[in-house]
């Protein structure tokens, strides 16, 4: 994603668990327009922030620092690594309302999680080509995701808008909408997944 937002002309701001300082060589392979910063630093510095981590650990996200921002839940939720969540185990929550109630004065958008890391790189396209794809999106602020959209075309994608926070249940894990809608033989093949794909397999999730 990264890769991508450098390419269109925006800025960066690279955070992990880890220091700023293991961002090191990923930071000079995107150049100029990157830098690496704690979180509560990247937190601070972007418009608009992406929150890509282990969701066992969500709580972890800096809040005063994203107070009115956008921010991008990529996020889902594995038992097997995050350990057993109650809420989302009996479905009465979604992961990205679990992080919208940890981040209360934030606009939290979820996308990007249904998609594997290689396809959404190779996977862009300029806008109006006939092979674009697109991303489902949910928030409930019609200024986050107005914001969120346009992010999207500018790295070379259109968007799905799937509703409130809640409806990104449609394409979680284990539903017709994550991951395999983009991918062909394998995860290793891309294949597109336009507009009307994406809206079929969001409607072919239960309500």
């Amino acid at each position: 994603m990264a890769r991508l937002a450098v390419a269109a002309g925006h800025d960066v701001v690279l955070s992990n668990s880890r220091g700023p300082e293991t961002l090191k060589d990923l930071v000079e392979e995107l150049g100029p327009r990157a830098r690496a910063a704690t979180p509560s630093g990247a937190a601070e510095a972007g418009d608009l922030v992406v929150v890509s981590i282990p969701l066992g650990v969500y709580r972890s996200v800096p809040v005063e620092p994203l107070a009115g921002k956008a921010v991008i839940d990529t996020n889902n939720y594995y038992p097997q690594r995050d350990g057993q969540i109650p809420e989302l185990d009996d479905a009465s929550v979604t992961s990205s309302e679990l992080l919208q109630r940890h981040l209360p004065t934030s606009h939290v958008v979820k996308v990007f999680n249904n998609i594997y890391w290689k396809s959404l790189q190779t996977l862009a396209r300029p806008a109006g080509a006939p092979d674009r794809s697109a991303l489902a999106i949910a928030g409930d602020d019609t200024d986050a995701k107005a914001t969120v959209t346009a992010f999207l075309d500018a790295i070379g994608y259109d968007a799905v808008d799937a509703g409130p926070l809640a409806e990104g249940r449609r394409y979680q894990p284990d539903t017709p909408a994550y991951g395999g809608i983009y991918a062909g033989t394998s995860l290793e093949d891309p294949v597109q997944g336009n507009a009307e794909k994406v809206r079929a397999a969001l409607a072919a999730f239960p309500a």
